[in-house]
């Protein structure tokens, strides 16, 4: 079977620099992967991603050794099933809130007699190749999301089930949950807080966190406090950030002669 870099990664003490896929287009997801990521997500539970658009991005990625990692839209074992099928090597589920949620979340995506995956691995074999069967379970990397105050609560209880690979921060619902601002950087205190209670109690239980970054800076401190999996921006915000800085130096480039051009275009 194919090999999960993300794994080889953790297994040499680095981390994995993850990018963030909300384009539902399997050109822009191309372009993204040549561009040295460790790891895409594809995020289906926020914006306008679908299913169909999801394969056509997991093959996209595969032109590259980007390791496909999908963000599901819920703790729903069918979408979580076919879209190990598709061939995502990993899976971030949203709102793992108890113990409960997260041994439901390592069943969806384990093989039996750890888990109750169906069989049925279609393009995953493609993908993994034709032992895909037989080593998916040790391959594949399930992430539970922590972000809310409940599951804060329940944080020793989730991160000891067994066949649960990581932890993923998603920094603005846990800041929502805690009263706080919903931001990726610079959070609030008590915010902050819970991410380095989260970042310490992961380390304690032997698995791997991750969190969601605004700017290369916090991701690249958050890295040295420990975390092993960052992520930075998105596709969407990449692109509007590129495009506003290159009209911003065509407008600041300008001859100074002539018509100025309108606020909102050039």
């Amino acid at each position: 079977m194919r090999p999960n870099r993300l794994r080889e990664i953790w297994a040499s003490g680095g981390a994995a620099v993850n990018g963030w896929l909300a384009i539902p287009n399997g050109f822009s997801a191309e372009t993204m992967a040549h561009q040295g990521w460790d790891t895409l997500t594809i995020d289906m539970q926020h914006g306008v991603v679908d299913y169909q658009a999801m394969v056509s991005m997991l093959q996209a990625i595969s032109t590259t050794a980007t390791v496909p990692v999908v963000r599901v839209p819920w703790l729903e074992p069918g979408v979580i099933m076919k879209t190990l099928d598709a061939g995502a090597y990993g899976v971030i589920c949203p709102m793992v809130n108890t113990r409960e949620d997260a041994q439901k979340l390592v069943a969806y995506t384990h093989y039996a007699p750890r888990g109750t995956r169906s069989f049925g691995p279609v393009r995953a074999l493609l993908y993994g190749g034709a032992d895909y069967p037989a080593h998916a379970n040790d391959t594949i990397v399930t992430f539970a999301m922590i972000e809310t105050a409940q599951a804060l609560d329940n944080l020793d209880a989730i991160m000891g089930v067994e066949g649960l690979d990581a932890v993923y921060i998603g920094p603005s619902d846990l800041s929502l949950s805690l009263g706080c601002r919903p931001v990726f950087d610079g959070l609030d205190p008590k915010a902050q807080q819970a991410v380095d209670h989260i970042l310490e109690r992961a380390k304690a239980h032997g698995i791997m966190a991750g969190i969601h970054n605004g700017a290369p800076e916090s991701a690249l401190a958050r890295i040295a406090a420990g975390f092993q999996f960052v992520t930075v921006s998105s596709d969407a915000r990449l692109m509007a950030a590129g495009a506003q800085q290159l009209l911003q130096a065509m407008r600041a480039g300008a001859p100074a002669s002539g018509p100025a051009p309108a606020s909102d275009s050039y």
